[in-house]
């Protein structure tokens, strides 16, 4: 059996959806000018928008409609939106128009007799305003509804509404698109060469008004004629024509429509694999969309395609599914293709049993559906499934039967037509294209003076603007020199003074930096001592001590005020020391007598702590440097390794020679340690003092100033520390030649 005579069903859905799309677009000029991309870009608004204005229900009907051959599902959800706020306000066209949306998206699901509720609906309000292009938008919906349900009659009479419909308000593109529906209704019938009348009716219409979309329709129609009458490859022709306008135009029903139809040229040419392509590409955007018409039909298409690959399991899951799906929704088309698939696929396995069954169901739809392909088909199946079962004389019957059907296809009138409309159509193209070239001609010319005329005007004006320019400019130099001349004498005059002002500031500066430094060693060095003394004097005014305990404590008072007073007199060294005119006393010295006496000073605190203070310098070492320098230095040491240790950790002071030229004396402490953080900022600026281990206080720019005196010794400083082992602080100073 050839693939021929197995595809018999021909495709046309494209029709029923994008002339929807256009003939609606024609139908209502208040929505003719937006695009979808527009509409998005009000999407946010309009579905906030609870006060119901006629501008947002127009919107929101026009991004359903346009909505409709990508998404469905939203094409109904706005339309729906637009229904209930034209009811807020009784808005009755925009209600009308939600209907009309509804009503598509229902019968494109399979939903008749709600698709058929919407239209009256939306028919009568229509009726009631008067509304010609609506109205004819709903017999146009009605009329591919009822083709669809293969009710012809009713079809035709709703059809011929809306060709009068649009006659009666001369509207030209929407009376091609009633044609063209006109024409798939009797190609349904069988009647291919009335079909042809209308199609080209609607054609030459099309190319008059220069509607690329509906022409890319009727050459899909067209198309499907001749591939009924079995001529492919101008099938295939027409379908590439209708491909070429329609996939720019974001028309995914249409794209499937066409992959489905090329899909079944090549079943029909026995092209199975290159078949199953395109009809897999038809099949997934009809999933997406939930097409069921196209579901079913394509199903069964890849249904017959596996069958002819001899992969019957397949094929059969299929071809159920595709009958499931046209029963369940009545699409008397479907239902007839699907059964007579089933018959193939059975009696290609030479299961006649099955294959009468099914050859019965397809012979029975066909002829209510009154299609020369579907018939012809049924008349094949059935009389293979006869001849199978030793029925011959039935089964003769029926090829006679087919014999005439395929005659009738491919009749001598309908191949006449399709010659004559097409040379007309030929004709009528090239007028119209040298009509347009004519018409360019004349815009170009006329352009082209404009053109001249305006570059003329546009080099005047830039003649004269490079006059003008140049004598501007010419101005502008000259007081542009004279002005520069002004601002040179003023800039060293700026100059000079900003000198000034610099030094001046920078002696403010450091006189400001060495006030800062006095207050802070001062509270630094003198708050313990003085605290000391405070107590004591509390202590007196209270009588809490007796005179033996007074007289107990005056040796270690005495020797703090000694300290104090020493320490005083260090301190005025240390600031002697940071004005310009100072000079240091450089001397040979005892490292271990400035340690030692440090230790004695701080042994009673670090006791207090728990800490031992141990001294390791030997008594030969001798520097030479600013005695008392070093000695706050070693002091401010200590005074930290105390500071940040514990209880039972240990403070010790070394000694060494580190070269011929330096002593290195080291303060190593196993006490808390110092941060990562707090370290990179040791020795650079003043930093934010940590409490101690006992809560202690401080200034934070003890470091900074054992660093400058070092310095000033000539020496350097450094430090080494690991957190919760303990810190060593390192300088270096002159060692005594002598």
């Amino acid at each position: 059996m050839s693939a021929s005579n197995n595809n018999s069903h021909t495709k046309l859905r494209f029709s029923f959806t994008l002339t929807f799309l256009l003939f609606y677009l024609t139908g209502f000029a208040a929505f003719s000018n937006g695009s979808i991309d527009s509409i998005k870009s009000l999407l946010p608004p309009l579905l906030n928008n609870t006060n119901a204005d006629t501008a947002t229900i127009n919107r929101l009907n026009k991004l359903a409609e346009d909505y409709f051959h990508t998404n469905p599902d939203s094409t109904y959800y706005y339309a729906k939106k637009s229904i209930a706020l034209a009811k807020k306000i009784n808005y009755s066209a925009g209600i009308a128009r939600g209907l009309l949306q509804t009503g598509h998206v229902s019968y494109f699901n399979g939903k008749t007799a709600e698709a058929r509720q919407d239209f009256d609906e939306a028919t009568t309000i229509f009726k009631n305003l008067r509304d010609y292009k609506g109205l004819s938008a709903c017999y146009i919906s009605y009329g591919r509804m009822y083709t669809l349900l293969a009710n012809y009659n009713q079809a035709l009479n709703y059809l011929n509404l809306a060709t009068k419909a649009n006659k009666h308000i001369n509207n030209e593109v929407g009376l091609a698109d009633a044609y063209k529906n006109i024409g798939i209704v009797y190609y349904a019938m069988g009647q291919l060469s009335n079909s042809l009348d209308f199609y080209y009716k609607a054609l030459f219409i099309a190319v008059k008004n220069h509607s690329t979309i509906l022409s890319g329709e009727i050459y899909n129609d067209i198309g499907v004629v001749l591939q009924n009458m079995g001529v492919y490859p101008n099938a295939l022709e027409y379908y590439k024509k209708a491909l070429n306008i329609i996939q720019n135009e974001n028309d995914l029903q249409g794209v499937s429509t066409m992959n489905e139809n090329i899909g079944e040229v090549l079943l029909a040419q026995t092209s199975y694999d290159n078949a199953i392509v395109y009809l897999k590409k038809a099949l997934a955007i009809t999933k997406k969309q939930n097409d069921i018409d196209g579901l079913s039909s394509v199903y069964a298409d890849l249904g017959l395609c596996y069958a002819h690959k001899d992969q019957m399991k397949l094929a059969i899951s299929y071809l159920d599914t595709a009958l499931g799906l046209a029963e369940k929704y009545k699409f008397v088309y479907n239902q007839a293709y699907a059964s007579i698939g089933l018959a193939t696929v059975y009696n290609m396995q030479k299961d006649y049993k099955n294959a009468y069954k099914y050859a019965m169901e397809g012979q029975a739809l066909a002829l209510n559906l009154r299609n020369l392909s579907v018939r012809a088909s049924a008349a094949l199946q059935l009389n293979q499934t006869l001849a199978g079962l030793g029925q011959y004389q039935k089964a003769y019957v029926l090829l006679n039967q087919y014999i005439d059907l395929k005659n009738q296809l491919k009749d001598n009138e309908s191949i006449q037509k399709l010659t004559s409309y097409n040379y007309e159509l030929n004709f009528v193209t090239k007028q119209r294209q040298l009509e347009q070239q004519q018409r360019v001609h004349e815009l170009l010319f006329q352009q082209k003076i404009h053109n001249q005329r305006l570059l003329n005007t546009i080099f005047l004006i830039i003649i004269l603007a490079m006059i003008a320019t140049s004598v501007v400019y010419y101005r502008q130099k000259q007081k542009q020199k004279r002005i520069n001349a002004m601002l040179e004498d003023r800039n060293k005059e700026v100059l000079q003074q900003k000198a000034s002002i610099d030094e001046q500031a920078h002696k403010l500066n450091e006189l400001n930096i060495l006030k800062d430094r006095l207050i802070s060693v001062l509270a630094h060095d003198l708050r313990a001592p003085l605290s000391t003394l405070r107590g004591l004097f509390s202590l007196l005014q209270d009588n809490t001590i007796s005179h033996r305990e007074l007289v107990e404590m005056i040796p270690n008072v005495l020797k703090n005020l000694e300290y104090t007073s020493d320490f005083l007199d260090t301190l005025l060294f240390w600031m002697n020391s940071q004005m310009e005119n100072f000079e240091s006393s450089v001397k040979s010295f005892s490292i271990k007598e400035i340690v030692a006496y440090e230790i004695e000073h701080y042994q009673e605190q670090a006791a207090l702590k728990g800490i031992q203070l141990i001294d390791h310098v030997p008594h030969y070492l001798m520097a030479t440097a600013d005695p008392n320098s070093i000695r706050i230095v070693i002091r401010n040491l200590i005074t930290n390794a105390i500071k940040f240790s514990k209880k039972n950790d240990t403070v010790e002071i070394y000694a060494s020679p580190d070269n011929e030229q330096n002593i290195l004396i080291r303060i190593k402490d196993t006490g808390i340690g110092i941060p990562p953080k707090q370290l990179a900022k040791l020795f650079k600026s003043k930093i934010d003092s940590k409490t101690g281990t006992n809560n202690e206080s401080g200034t934070g720019m003890g470091l900074m100033f054992c660093k400058d005196l070092v310095e000033k010794c000539n020496g350097h400083i450094w430090v080494t520390t690991e957190q919760n082992v303990g810190t060593e602080f390192s300088f270096t100073v002159p060692a005594s030649l002598a």
